[in-house]
C-alpha cells in the first residue's frame, strides 16, 4: 500500500450531492423542435464576423467586461452602458445575481412550472426554494410570492415552458412592495409585445435578464446580460468575474445589433405567424395548446412517453415534460419554418392517437 493510500476523499459541500448534471434531454435526431432557439439560423453579419476570425483575436484576452458590446445592447434596450452587465449566457447572469444578493440559509420565490436551473442555482449558492404556484388565470401569484420571506424573488415572462407573460401591473405590484431583489427573465422578450425594460428605472431593485441564445441565433456563442440600475449591475459584475463572454462572441453580437435587426424583425414575424397557424392546426386535431408570447408551444398531452418516443423515432424531438405541477404531462415545440412544423403536426396526429 502506497503512502497516502488512506486518506480520505474529498468532501462535498452539504446538499450538493443532491444536484446531478444537467441532462441532454433530447437525442440525436434530424429536426430538434426541444430547444426554443433560432431555427432560422444565425444572423447574416454575425455569420460574417465569425467566418472572419483573426488567430490574434483568439490568442489575448477579451475584454474583462466587454465595454464595446454593453454599449451596443445599451443602444438597444435603451438604457446606459453602465446599467448593463454581460455574461456566459443569461444563465450566468441568474447565478451571478443569486450569488450576489442572495444569503446562505436564505430564500428565493419563483412560480412552478418555470425554468428548472433557477432551483438548482439557489442551492448551489446555498438558498432554499419556495415555489408558487401560478394563479387560476394564468398569471403570477403576487400575494404568494410576497408573503414568501425571500430575499429574492424570480419571474420568468414569459414563463418557460408555459409560454404565457406575467401582467405588467402583478410585476409592478411585486417590485414597488417587495425589498430585496426581482429578477425578471426575459429570454423570449423579442417575441413579447410588452418591453419590461422601463421598469429597471423605475424600481432600483429590478433586474431583467435576456439573452442572444433564442432570436438572434447565438446560443452556441453563449451571450446574455442582465439590464439593472448601475449599484445592481456593480454587485453581478463582482460576482461573475472578468472575461466570461469570448472576443468572437463580443465581436459577432455587436455585429448583428448593428446590423442584423431588421433579420430578426422578419424572423420574429414568421414566428408568430407560424405559431398562431400551429396553434390552430393543434386544436383541430384536439389538443388544448397553452396560450404562448414565445417562440415555442407547451401542449398538454396525458400520453406524453408515447408520443416524445413516436415523434423521436420519426426523426422529430420535442422537450418532454412528466409531471408539471397544474398541467401533468406535456411536451414543448419549438416554433420554426413551417416545413419543420408540418412535419412535427404530421407525426403527432390527433389527440388520443
Amino acid at each position: 500500500m502506497t503512502a497516502g493510500s488512506e486518506r480520505a476523499t474529498p468532501t462535498t459541500r452539504v446538499g450538493f450531492d443532491r444536484l446531478s448534471l444537467y441532462g441532454e434531454h433530447v437525442a440525436a435526431c434530424s429536426t430538434d423542435l426541444s430547444d426554443n432557439t433560432n431555427l432560422w439560423g444565425t444572423p447574416p453579419a454575425a455569420q460574417r464576423v465569425l467566418g472572419n476570425v483573426s488567430a490574434v483575436g483568439v490568442s489575448r484576452y477579451p475584454s474583462a467586461y466587454t465595454s464595446d458590446l454593453k454599449t451596443a445592447i445599451s443602444t438597444y434596450v435603451g438604457v446606459e452602458p453602465a446599467m448593463i452587465a454581460t455574461g456566459c449566457g443569461s444563465d450566468n447572469i441568474l447565478d451571478s445575481a443569486i450569488r450576489a444578493f442572495g444569503n446562505s440559509g436564505g430564500t428565493l420565490a419563483c412560480c412552478d412550472p418555470t425554468f428548472t436551473m433557477i432551483p438548482v442555482f439557489a442551492q448551489l449558492n446555498g438558498l432554499t426554494t419556495t415555489l408558487c404556484r401560478f394563479g387560476d388565470d394564468g398569471d403570477i401569484p403576487v400575494d404568494e410570492l410576497l408573503s414568501s420571506r425571500a430575499e429574492i424573488i424570480y419571474i420568468c415572462s414569459p414563463n418557460n415552458p408555459t409560454g404565457a407573460s406575467a401582467s405588467v401591473d402583478g410585476i409592478e405590484t411585486v417590485a414597488s412592495s417587495f425589498g430585496g431583489l426581482v429578477i425578471i427573465d426575459q429570454a423570449y422578450a423579442e417575441y413579447s409585445s410588452v418591453s419590461l425594460t422601463p421598469l429597471v428605472v423605475r424600481h432600483p431593485n429590478v433586474l431583467i435578464a435576456r439573452t442572444m441564445s433564442k432570436v438572434f441565433g447565438m446560443a452556441g456563442l453563449r451571450i446574455g446580460y442582465g439590464i439593472g440600475n448601475p449599484g445592481i449591475i456593480r454587485e453581478i459584475e463582482k460576482s461573475r468575474g472578468p472575461y466570461m463572454v469570448g472576443a468572437t462572441a463580443q465581436a459577432a453580437a455587436s455585429a448583428a445589433l448593428a446590423e442584423d435587426l431588421p433579420w430578426i424583425s422578419n424572423v420574429v414575424a414568421e414566428t408568430l405567424a407560424n405559431r398562431s397557424r400551429l396553434m390552430a392546426e393543434l386544436v383541430t386535431l384536439g389538443y388544448a395548446p397553452l396560450r404562448s408570447d414565445a417562440n415555442f408551444v407547451l401542449i398538454p398531452v396525458a400520453e406524453e412517453p408515447q408520443v416524445t418516443r413516436r415523434l423521436l423515432d420519426n426523426g422529430v424531438g420535442v422537450r418532454s415534460f412528466s409531471h408539471l405541477a397544474g398541467i401533468g404531462g406535456a411536451i414543448r415545440v419549438t416554433i420554426g419554418p413551417w416545413q419543420m412544423m408540418q412535419q412535427f403536426l404530421d407525426i403527432l396526429g390527433p389527440s388520443g392517437k
